[in-house]
Order: C-alpha cells, then structure tokens, then sequence
C-alpha cells in the first residue's frame, strides 16, 4: 500500500516508521515547509492519506485528498465543529474518509468499557464522577479529543449527567475553582511535559472510588491505529468513525 503522510512532525514519523515495518511504502510526505507539494498529482501517487497535522490545516488537507480522490485516514482533532459539512461533502462526492479523536486498539477498548460502565452506574447514584486527562505541553487542543469521546460515553450513558464542562490546568498546577453544576460532568485538563497521553474516569463515593484508566506509554499506539485504518478503508467509500472498524458486539 503506497501512503501520503499529511503532517510529518512526532507522530507522522513513528506512522512512518510501522507502516514500513508493516510492508507499505511512504510516497509522500507534507510538513509545514513543502506545503507546495501537496497536489493533486502528488496526492493521486497515494492508495490512501493519513492525516495528522494542525486544527488550522486539517480541513484543507481534507478538501484536497478527496479533490484528488484519495481516502483518507484522520487523526487530528479540534475541527469536529465542521463534522457534519465534511460528512456530506465526502457523501455527496463519493468519497472514503474515516476519522478518529484516537486511534489506538486500546483507547478504543477503553471507551467501549466507559460506556458500558456508565450504563451500569445508572443504579448507584450516590457515585459521583468526572474525567481527567493529562498531555504533554505542545498539545494545541482542550480537552483533548480523547476526553471528548470518553466525556461523550458517559454523558449518552448517565441520566444524571446532561453536559460536560472543561477546566484546563497548564504546567500541572492546581485545578482553578469552577462552579460545577450536579448535571455537568467535569473533564479537568492538566498538560505536564513528555506525557504522552493518561485518562482516568474516576467514580467517587463517601465510601470508595472506582477508577477506570488508559495510560499511553509511547506514541506507537496512536500510530499502529492508524496504519490499521488506512488498510481497513482500502475499498471502501462513504464516511466513517473508529467504531466502524472496530467490532465490540458486547
């Protein structure tokens, strides 16, 4: 499989790395300074497009991978507010994209089992809960997309809770004060140097916590996620989530 690279900075060149090791060949690769390259003609070299670059470049990125045809595999976040426009855009002209706020097999586990324990939960309403995340400093994104999908899980899940709200906390210090309505569900946001990624949903209770916690060691995870989409879309058409690739039938 012959792969675009959208986006060549930490995680674009761990991509690089496992997707040879997994017998595919890189043909292209974009970074801030050949934004030139990136053609139609360049782009049509590529069976598929794996995209992870800025919220300031994505859609772009986008715009020009199905001008040329080519499926596309996106990583990046924070451009989720144009989701229903690039959907119809990919329907209307036939196009393949699947999107993801995380790829990795175990994050996906992960909220697989959120969501089931939020479901669960519904019958011990003395139990209180809340998200917490926590990334290195350069993440340009808040909360994390992540925290959005995992917050998402348990607000469709949870009928005390209608509606999430983010505290964004730099550099580890404490959490500011902030005024918690019973029917939001806080996502609190700590961004720490080197960290690749760490979220916890915590249930809390006079009594006990329940913890339930993803914790990425490396960035590989990320990655090998996305090479397994670029091979999961070949052939296909139309516009899809992570969820559509994986199969949790529980």
């Amino acid at each position: 499989m012959k792969i675009a690279l959208l986006g060549y900075g930490k995680m674009g060149k761990i991509i690089e790395k496992i997707a040879i090791d997994r017998k595919h060949e890189i043909v292209l690769k974009i970074d801030l300074d050949n934004q030139h390259e990136l053609t139609t003609e360049n782009l049509q070299k590529a069976d598929v497009a794996i995209e992870f670059s800025t919220p300031a470049t994505v859609l772009g990125n986008i715009d020009k991978c199905f001008q040329a045809g080519v499926p596309i595999v996106v990583g990046t976040t924070g451009w989720y507010d144009k989701l229903e426009q690039v959907k119809q855009q990919s329907e209307h002209n036939n196009n393949a994209l699947i999107y993801a706020t995380n790829f990795s097999v175990g994050v996906n586990i992960f909220f697989h089992v959120n969501k089931i324990l939020a479901k669960l939960m519904n019958g011990y309403p003395y139990y209180d809960v809340q998200v917490e995340e926590i990334h290195h400093t350069q993440k340009l994104d808040s909360p994390s997309g992540t925290a959005i999908t995992i917050a998402e899980g348990i607000v469709e899940n949870l009928d005390s809770k209608r509606e999430w709200l983010n505290v964004l906390t730099p550099d580890g210090g404490e959490t500011p004060d902030e005024n918690v309505k019973p029917d939001q569900l806080l996502i609190e946001s700590f961004r720490i140097d080197s960290v690749p990624g760490t979220h916890t949903v915590l249930y809390d209770s006079e009594v006990d916590t329940i913890e339930l916690k993803h914790t990425a060691h490396n960035r590989n995870g990320f990655a090998l996620g996305a090479v397994l989409a670029a091979e999961w879309i070949q052939g296909k058409k139309g516009f899809h989530s992570v969820n559509d690739m994986f199969d949790f039938s529980t």
